[in-house]
């Protein structure tokens, strides 16, 4: 009969994930883990199984975490509001008090090698299919006509995506939070009108 566990799982899960949040995927080592999680190499395998599974287990913890306001955005009432909450959101989450700056999904992106490649697919699929989902947020506020006939929901879901992408990129290159929501106000200033808005507002009363 084996010996029981004597540390906290989901606590040094918690400690791992700060450090590829901070280092990314590839460049976090085993050596790395194992000390920030305090435990040694047999224990890391036992508890949570290869580095891959490890950060995937982290990555889950991430989603449901930090940046469960990704799932909750989409339920705002319009178009805009889902599109501030994601970019306020991101902010947030870049720039955690004493905490890594950036965005796991971002730092862990850019991986080039081999054996990082079942991760980088892994990435990228989550982020298709956060795309998707906006984008079909985004035809229902057209369909309801929050959005203008014209607005292209696919090709908006991609640019809040990326302005996102960027605030964390900027982030992790010191900027403020101050610079980082000047850079969500021009976003929304220039957020497309709304019909629905524009037909209130023109009935007289």
């Amino acid at each position: 009969m084996g010996r029981s566990r004597t540390f906290d799982v989901d606590e040094r899960l918690d400690r791992a994930l700060e450090v590829f949040w901070r280092q990314g995927y590839e460049g976090t080592a085993l050596s790395d883990l194992t000390t920030a999680m305090g435990i040694n190499r047999p224990s890391l395998y036992a508890a949570y199984g290869n580095k891959e599974a490890l950060f995937r287990q982290a990555l889950d913890r991430y989603l449901n975490g930090p940046a469960a306001h990704v799932r909750t955005a989409i339920d705002r009432p319009t178009a805009r509001a889902v599109t501030e909450a994601l970019l306020r959101g991101a902010i947030d989450v870049a720039t955690t008090p004493d905490g890594p700056d950036g965005c796991l999904m971002v730092q862990s992106a850019l991986v080039t090698g081999a054996h990082g490649r079942p991760i980088r697919a892994e990435l990228a699929a989550l982020r298709r299919a956060a795309e998707t989902g906006l984008s079909e947020r985004f035809e229902r506020a057209r369909a309801e006509g929050d959005l203008p006939a014209s607005a292209a929901p696919g090709a908006l879901a991609r640019y809040v995506w990326a302005i996102s992408y960027g605030i964390s990129v900027q982030a992790a290159g010191g900027a403020s939070r101050e610079d980082l929501h000047a850079m969500v106000d021009l976003t929304l200033q220039a957020w497309p009108p709304s019909p629905r808005t524009e037909n209130a507002a023109a009935v007289p009363h």
